[in-house]
């Protein structure tokens, strides 16, 4: 039996709050336990144990003191060797991927965000087992269940087939013996969905996926899913190790749709998703529809993550700190880079055209020319800076950095093209970098080393101008010598002023965001205002202005702001200025028999 036992059984579903038992064997004489304040992959101090209450303790049956040292930290007295048993609740009614919920349809829970470390016991054998169940739930998690003892597997396959299944099988399925992690650190990374859902199974590079859906409504198109992330699963196992096997024995993606959310955290083989309902596939329907593949594209992403961040990481993070920030400064690569090759994949698969994915890539690099802040941070900046910055956000966030994701994409496919012109390619520096690192730690100097073993020559220039500088990135360059022409269209008119804003009929239309630099800026416009009328008319949408005002002259603009109207003059930009023009890309016309096969090496790998 493992010396460090959690247990986790439902408390109180209509006030979302688990119970949790944590059991430890010969506990240190001073015993202190923690819970992490953040979880790995998203980079924000979460204080996950403001959520922990009713704690208590005892020692054979007898109770212990325990005292609080911070936030995230206890301490227990303890006497003589007997097990130390800790109790406490966690309230749960976070429906994200990144914490704990709890009501009467569903459980989750990330363990980071549940169960308690036990300092000196990290690297220990930990055990999980879960109370009952209501009737119907199910339990998906990629957690390797624990073995079941030689005594109790042989009073199974002494019983009677129905005796059989008694034994083996509890409420919702449940291994008999829970499921058993090397350590702390692999407990953590193992997320766990709850309730009754959908489910469904492929196989990809031999190893057997599970596909778990909640949430989702009537004529959902779970075989049309499953196939198409089967695709995806397929080319990047091949991307990473061709016809060998993955480094993982099993994968389970846990999907919860709900009526809005979107986003993914990745784990060492699993990902928790959440999604639109609407943006699931539909039955009988034969177009994809932009929601499902922005669906499809967040599965690629959090996959690509088994191999780039989860296994192949930086060096910061080959031991996490549960307690505290952990920096660094390659979040460009580990997630930007991941962000560059998961709309690829979609490509690469045939899930998507190639006039479709350019336009995905034209998507981003109008989202980033947009952002003001990338002439003040660098990516390797805004990396560092995720945990005040990226996971803070604010009206003023655009102005002030950029984002690592959508810039960190650019540097990749401005890295790849560079690549492709000297005769190597990103694909090949990427598993040059896995096969140096043995899938582990890397540090800047290690990816640096496999862009230039592939480009042939140094490439420091283009790392301190891309990643540690705020240049611009020549990509119109780059893409033609692919055949694809990076033009221009008129940018929407609220952006092209350089405004944010949230327009209602009730409301009226207030601005959310003014850009540094812009025309909205220099007329004097800022966060809050509410703007009532252009031009002596009244708007409840501001582009509705354009019917009388057009995009050239400078026009007057009545605003409310602190309960006091003022008025102010904005000057559109010019018709020539970069701000009226956003990106577009498009497969060149009659490219050549060279230029074509260049092409289709790059997105049709």
């Amino acid at each position: 039996m493992p010396a460090v036992r959690h247990h986790v059984e439902i408390d109180d579903l209509h006030t979302h709050h688990w119970r949790v038992t944590l059991t430890l064997e010969a506990p240190a004489a001073e015993q202190e336990v923690s819970l992490p304040v953040w979880i790995p992959g998203s980079y924000l101090v979460r204080e996950f144990g403001r959520h922990l209450s009713d704690l208590t303790a005892s020692q054979g049956g007898q109770p212990r003191a325990v005292e609080q040292l911070d936030k995230a930290r206890w301490r227990v007295r303890c006497r003589g060797r007997g097990a130390l048993v800790l109790r406490y609740r966690v309230y749960a009614y976070d429906n994200s991927v990144r914490a704990s919920w709890l009501d009467a349809w569903r459980g989750f829970f990330n363990p980071t965000s549940l169960l308690l470390l036990a300092e000196g016991r990290r690297d220990e054998p930990q055990a999980l087992t879960l109370g009952r169940l209501p009737a119907g739930w199910e339990v998906a998690t990629a957690m390797p269940p624990a073995p079941v003892p030689a005594e109790s597997a042989a009073t199974a396959r002494s019983a009677p087939a129905r005796g059989r299944r008694a034994a083996a099988v509890q409420v919702g399925d449940l291994p008999p013996q829970g499921w058993l992690c090397a350590d702390y650190d692999a407990l953590a990374d193992h997320p766990v969905e709850l309730g009754s859902f959908w489910r469904g199974r492929f196989t990809a590079g031999g190893v057997p996926h599970e596909f778990v859906v909640a949430g989702a409504k009537p004529r959902f198109d779970g075989e049309r899913l499953l196939r198409d992330v089967q695709k995806i699963c397929e080319a990047q196992i091949r991307f990473w190790h061709g016809d060998e096997a993955p480094p993982f024995e099993r994968y389970v993606f846990l999907l919860n749709a709900v009526e809005d959310g979107y986003g993914g955290l990745e784990h060492r083989a699993s990902t928790a998703l959440i999604c639109n309902r609407r943006d699931l596939p539909v039955a009988e329907t034969d177009a994809a529809a932009e929601g499902y593949v922005t669906l499809l594209g967040l599965i690629s992403h959090e996959y690509f993550h088994t191999w780039n961040v989860k296994r192949l990481k930086p060096a910061e993070f080959a031991r996490y700190d549960y307690g505290a920030e952990n920096y660094t400064e390659l979040l460009w690569f580990f997630e930007g880079f991941t962000s560059y090759y998961d709309d690829l994949f979609l490509r690469r698969c045939g899930l998507i055209d190639a006039p479709h994915y350019l336009k995905l890539i034209a998507r981003t690099v109008n989202a980033v020319a947009a952002v003001p802040g990338r002439r003040v941070q660098s990516v390797a900046q805004a990396s560092f800076d995720a945990w005040t910055k990226y996971y803070r956000q604010d009206e003023n966030t655009l102005n002030a950095t950029v984002s690592y994701y959508q810039k960190g994409a650019l540097v990749a496919l401005a890295f790849d093209l560079l690549l492709r012109r000297h005769g190597g390619t990103l694909d090949d520096a990427m598993r040059a970098l896995w096969a140096s690192s043995q899938g582990g730690p890397v540090t800047e100097a290690d990816i640096v080393a496999a862009f230039e073993a592939q480009a042939g020559r140094p490439l420091a220039d283009e790392v301190a101008a891309w990643v540690h500088g705020t240049a611009e990135l020549p990509l119109a360059e780059l893409l033609a010598e692919q055949g694809v022409d990076l033009g221009h269209e008129r940018r929407p008119w609220t952006a092209a002023l350089g405004l944010k804003l949230a327009e209602s009929p009730l409301s009226g239309v207030q601005v959310k965001q003014v850009a540094t630099g812009s025309a909205a800026a220099r007329a004097g416009l800022a966060v809050g205002d509410e703007l009532l009328a252009v031009d002596g008319w009244r708007v409840r949408r501001f582009e509705d202005s354009l019917a009388w005002t057009g995009r050239d002259q400078p026009v007057r603009l009545l605003l409310a702001r602190d309960q006091r109207i003022h008025e102010c003059r904005l000057q559109p930009p010019a018709a020539d200025d970069a701000a009226r023009r956003q990106a577009t890309l498009k497969l060149a016309d009659k490219p050549g028999r060279a230029l074509a096969r260049r092409r289709r090496d790059w997105i049709d790998a």
